[in-house]
């Protein structure tokens, strides 16, 4: 009968959206291992479910990437992930290290939000490279609802439209 505890559980899961341990938020993603931070100077594919970086993307966000990235590729232009999902103790230590950089907080939140205001702490932003991948995606990205948010940060983007819908102008800043 130890199997009925696993159905039970599988169950409770399905029907209220909570896990044995205790509830959870029906928009929260599911957690994978790790804060979602990917090397520096690397980049990860958009079917790569097993980082955190990818998982714990927005559903909605993930699925309009995977679309622009198959029409992309077509183009001859690979979409690659350099920032997806990350957990807010990541966040924090970035913002500590642009601080540490730019010896200002205020500059330095010009670049990194603290987790609290951060998009990427939430699953709703990704940055993608190379550059041509930015330039094609802030061309064509309105027609999978996929916008460059800050005009700082053309690799920067968040669902911000319907799809074939107009992108509002960047944020002048982050």
């Amino acid at each position: 009968m130890a199997g009925k505890g696993i159905w039970t559980a599988l169950l409770l899961v399905m029907v209220t959206g909570c896990t044995p341990a205790g509830p959870q938020s029906m928009n929260a993603p599911v957690r994978t291992t790790g804060d979602g931070g990917i090397p520096k100077n690397e980049t990860i594919s958009l079917d790569d479910d097993q980082h955190a970086a990818i998982a714990n993307l927005d559903p909605a966000l993930l699925a309009a990437m995977r679309k622009a990235a198959v029409d992309a590729k077509a183009a001859g232009v690979e979409l690659r992930v350099t920032s997806g999902w990350r957990s807010a103790e990541y966040q924090q230590r970035l913002l500590d290290e642009a601080v540490e950089l730019y010896r200002s907080e205020e500059e330095a939140r010009r670049w990194v939000h603290p987790p609290d205001k951060s998009a990427h702490v939430t699953g709703k932003a990704i940055d993608i490279g190379p550059t041509n991948a930015d330039d094609w995606l802030i061309q064509h990205g309105a027609d999978y609802g996929l916008c460059q948010a800050y005009a700082n940060e053309m690799w920067h983007f968040e669902l911000l439209t319907t799809p074939g819908g107009q992108c509002p102008q960047p944020q002048s800043v982050a």
